[in-house]
């Protein structure tokens, strides 16, 4: 054989063995890829679940067609209250006395806010909020100021003289002082030459003869006295300094004790505090030098002594002057 032919020979054999080994390759592995549990072969993977649709509810035979009940529900507006009306009127009109404004006092000459509230016995505040009087608020004579419906009038106060208002209880079994009476005129006699007083001239006695232990004007640093404490034993008898109408008797005034307060012509008025007594009541009419009380012990002075002021009317505002200005030397 030749070189060539044994070439060819022996290329078509190996070309031979190649196709027989390819023919005889498995179609997959003939050893396990996965683990072998004991006992056996790996048990064969289960079959896929066939594809299912969505799930639909449908009801029970003996329920299809019908509704669900629905019971009555009651309801509607609110029952009409009295007179016809379902609901309240948004703003209702305040209670209201024979005026139409509740419980209204009217000043008078000489009166002031403070007084009123000390007299209704209610907070000076509540008067000045609920008429609106602010810093500069309008107390003249005649004005009305509205009273909150608790006031109680606790009878005469000197600086709120006026009629007790319809409606308000009244506590004092008198009625409230009449206004302070006419002018009367001086007397005949000849009176000593009183000193010039800064609003007018007046003729006043000295309501007990002492010492003056307290003088009128500052005292310390934040008080100031409105008169002047005379000293004098203790029950010395207290006159009246002119002549004219009680309009205050009591001890309600703070820091006043037992005082009596005397209404005099031209707007004058006369202040007699820390009496140990009082000769006389409300409304008295008294002249000149008539005794209206004894000296007491009240004042703080270390020792009997009487607190005496004079005032005179400056439009609505009751003026404290110098005592010793309008007494005798």
């Amino acid at each position: 054989m030749t070189r060539d032919g044994w070439l060819r020979t022996t290329a078509l054999a190996a070309l031979g063995m190649t196709a027989a080994a390819c023919s005889t390759y498995p179609d997959a592995p003939r050893y396990p890829i996965r683990p072998v549990p004991p006992g056996g072969a790996y048990p064969p993977a289960a079959a896929p679940a066939p594809a299912t649709s969505p799930y639909v509810y449908t009801p029970p035979a003996d329920t299809l067609g019908t509704a669900a009940p629905v019971p009555a529900v009651e309801g509607g507006a609110l029952p009409p209250a009295a007179g016809g009306s379902a609901l309240p009127p948004a703003n209702p009109a305040p209670a209201t006395g024979a005026t139409g404004l509740g419980l209204v006092y009217q000043l008078q000459a000489g009166d002031t806010v403070s007084g009123v509230a000390r007299r209704f016995r209610v907070p000076v505040q509540t008067l000045i909020d609920l008429n609106a009087l602010g810093p500069r608020g309008d107390v003249s004579a005649g004005r009305t100021l509205r009273l909150p419906d608790g006031a109680i009038d606790g009878g005469v106060d000197p600086y709120a003289t006026g009629p007790s208002p319809v409606g308000v209880e009244v506590t004092n079994a008198g009625t409230p002082a009449p206004p302070p009476p006419p002018a009367q005129p001086r007397p005949a006699s000849p009176a000593p030459t009183p000193s010039p007083a800064p609003a007018g001239d007046a003729v006043f006695t000295w309501p007990v003869r002492g010492e003056i232990v307290r003088r009128f004007g500052p005292v310390g640093v934040s008080e100031r006295n409105n008169g002047i404490n005379i000293a004098a034993p203790l029950d010395t008898p207290v006159v009246a300094a002119a002549g004219g109408r009680v309009a205050y008797v009591g001890d309600d005034l703070v820091g006043q004790g037992l005082t009596v307060l005397i209404v005099h012509a031209d707007g004058w008025r006369t202040v007699y505090g820390h009496l140990g007594s009082a000769t006389v009541r409300d409304g008295d009419q008294v002249r000149a030098g008539q005794q209206i009380g004894t000296v007491g012990e009240t004042a703080g002075d270390g020792r009997p002594s009487m607190h005496f002021e004079t005032r005179r009317m400056r439009g609505d505002d009751p003026v404290a002057i110098d005592p010793t200005t309008v007494l005798p030397r």
